[in-house]
C-alpha cells in the first residue's frame, strides 16, 4: 500500500472535478479524499495499491472533460492506513 498526495492546477474548480475524482477513485479501489483549495487548485490524498494509484494519477493529469489541467504535483509516501473509503471534502 502507498500514499499519494496530488495537487492539481488549472481550470479545475466548478467543473465537476471533485465528483469525477470521487467516482474514479471508487472504481479504481483508491481510498482518501478530494477537496478544493483557496488558491483554485484541487488537493487529493489517496491510498491504495501502487498500480491503482498510478492509474488514478494518470486520470488526474487529464481530469473530466470539463476541466483544463495545467499542472499536477505528486508526492509518494508509505500508506498511513487511515482511509476506509473515498470522500469529497
Amino acid at each position: 500500500m502507498k500514499n499519494l498526495i496530488i495537487k492539481i492546477y488549472g481550470d479545475v474548480q466548478g467543473v465537476g472535478f471533485r465528483d469525477a475524482a470521487y467516482w474514479t477513485a471508487r472504481k479504481m479501489h483508491v481510498a482518501g479524499f478530494v477537496m478544493n483549495e483557496p488558491d483554485g487548485s484541487i488537493y487529493i490524498e489517496a491510498e491504495g495499491e501502487e498500480g491503482d494509484l498510478k492509474e488514478f494519477l494518470a486520470w488526474c493529469k487529464k481530469g473530466p472533460v470539463t476541466a483544463k489541467v495545467s499542472k499536477v504535483e505528486a508526492a509518494w509516501a508509505g500508506a498511513h492506513g487511515k482511509f476506509t473509503g473515498f470522500r469529497i471534502g
